[in-house]
């Protein structure tokens, strides 16, 4: 399954930065001019066997907000865009570059930040690191956030456990019409 899938990783990543360009410039734009700071915001995550990466995604807080884990940080720290962002998930589609690289897939667990060291040992613990960290996945449609490490880990593991082609399909479906 490994070679489908990240052949699958590669075309829809390349046919989503084509077809979504015009959207990507339009977004980029939009966070450049609704506050001070650059469009993209690029953050160490960890990844497939706990190598760290340089993470692309829109900017959605304000320039100077502390690099902690989403749920660590206060609401008045995001813009007005990038709740909006945030809310349809568009702040994720730079990731499109990371599962390119083979950084990222398009499905697997959250990349999570090199300082949730609760969460990397809950991960460590459960092989989760194994696969390819994913701009979707199972604990994300599920409505779980990093703010449960035991849960999160625990649901992360049952994706890599009982991963396929068909259970990625269906996350990328879930994601974009619940968004």
């Amino acid at each position: 399954m490994t070679p489908l899938k990240r052949a699958l990783d590669i075309v829809t990543a390349a046919a989503g930065l084509i077809l979504l360009a015009p959207v990507l410039l339009v977004i980029a734009v939009l966070v450049a001019v609704s506050s001070p700071g650059p469009a993209l915001f690029r953050q160490e995550r960890v990844g497939k066997d706990e190598r760290i990466f340089i993470c692309n995604k829109f900017r959605t807080m304000h320039l100077g907000t502390r690099q902690r884990a989403t749920h660590e940080i206060s609401p008045s720290a995001v813009t007005q865009v990038g709740s909006f962002l945030r809310a349809h998930k568009l702040d994720e589609l730079p990731q499109l570059w990371n599962v390119l690289a083979g950084e990222m897939s398009l499905v697997g667990p959250r990349p999570c930040l090199p300082n949730q060291q609760q969460l990397i040992a809950e991960r460590r613990k459960r092989n989760v690191f194994s696969v390819r960290p994913g701009i979707t996945g199972l604990a994300q449609v599920q409505g779980v956030d990093m703010s449960d490490p035991v849960r999160l880990a625990e649901i992360d593991q049952t994706y890599v456990r009982t991963r396929s082609l068909g259970m990625d399909l269906r996350l990328i479906v879930k994601t974009i019409f619940r968004s």
